[in-house]
Formats: structure tokens, sequence, C-alpha cells
């Protein structure tokens, strides 16, 4: 899909969403915090294609000596980590400033997906749309729901974690996402 296509720009604070989602907080507490950004980045997948949305999830590097990295899952989602000492916030404050003076605005949305008070009022004050972290659950559920509906699988579904609808690529990249390669 052209880049130009998406409808929208979508920037989800990563570690927000896995501390508002009740699943995920249970998967990090189980399995740690790369486990549960694995199935943060595999609920989205279908979510975003369906939407057409250009998603970027947003973590934290700020407690890790690390450069800034962007991990591409698929055409319509990737994970971008923070530069060492630069919070998920800064990133998409700057990223909200940025677009604000970037073409697309007339063709795309830009939204940002958080429930911190305090980045959702900075976001809106860029222009861009603001959505809670529990808002996005529920969104992806009814698409998950939505996509079950259309494609009626023969087994039953693991609910909004889609991985066995993800074509071999993608598959390959979030197995290699889980395990740190």
């Amino acid at each position: 899909m052209p880049r130009s296509s998406f409808q929208a720009v979508f920037l989800v604070d990563g570690y927000n969403v896995v501390g508002a989602w009740a699943d995920l907080r249970q998967v990090r507490d189980q399995y740690g915090l790369e486990e549960a950004r694995r199935c943060l980045a595999e609920s989205l997948i279908s979510y975003s294609t369906f939407q057409g949305f250009d998603t970027q999830v947003v973590f934290d590097a700020q407690y890790q000596d690390s450069c800034r990295d962007r991990e591409v899952i698929t055409s319509n989602l990737c994970l971008c980590y923070t530069d060492f000492g630069e919070t998920a916030d800064t990133y998409i404050e700057k990223a909200c400033a940025d677009f604000r003076f970037d073409l697309r605005k007339f063709h795309q949305r830009l939204i940002v997906a958080t429930s911190d008070r305090a980045q959702q009022l900075t976001v809106t004050g860029y222009g861009a749309e603001w959505m809670s972290a529990e808002r996005l659950a529920a969104e992806v559920d009814a698409v998950a729901r939505r996509v079950q509906r259309k494609q009626k699988p023969a087994k039953k579904s693991s609910g909004r974690f889609l991985a066995h609808g993800l074509d071999p690529e993608a598959q390959r990249k979030l197995a290699q996402l889980r395990f740190g390669k």
C-alpha cells in the first residue's frame, strides 16, 4: 500500500497502552515487557490494516543506553524506540509539532492513543486527535470481531491476537521481536 493512501498517521504510546490494558498488564507481569510489546504489536496489526492507518507504536528507551530504532512489522505498523533519555511523550509531541507543518495534514488525520492526561492536552493543542487506551482496546476488539465474521475461520479465534492471520514475513518479524533478534 503506498504511503499516501493511509487515512491517518496513528501514534500509540506503547507502555501507556500496555499499562492500561488488563490483558497486556498480565502478560507484562508474567512474561516481561518484551512479550507485552509483542502482544500489543500483534493486536494492532489487523486493526491498523483494517483502518488504513500508518501506525507507529512508540516505546521509551529512556533508561536504556540505546539509540533511536525503528522496526517495521508490516506496511501499516512499525515499532519506534526512542533515543536514550528521550520519553515516548517527547517523541510523540515532536511528531505532532512537525505534523502541523507537513502537507500530509491536508490529506491525513493524526491520531494519538494514550491515557496520559497531560499528553492528551498537549497533542490536541497541536491539532491531533486523541484516543484513550480504553477506547483503542474497544476498537481493536470490534475490528477483530468484524474481521472474524468476514473470514469465517474454521477454528475458534484467540481473541484480538490474530497471529494466525499473518503472512509468513510478519510472523517471522514478530518472532524476531519476541526473541530480541
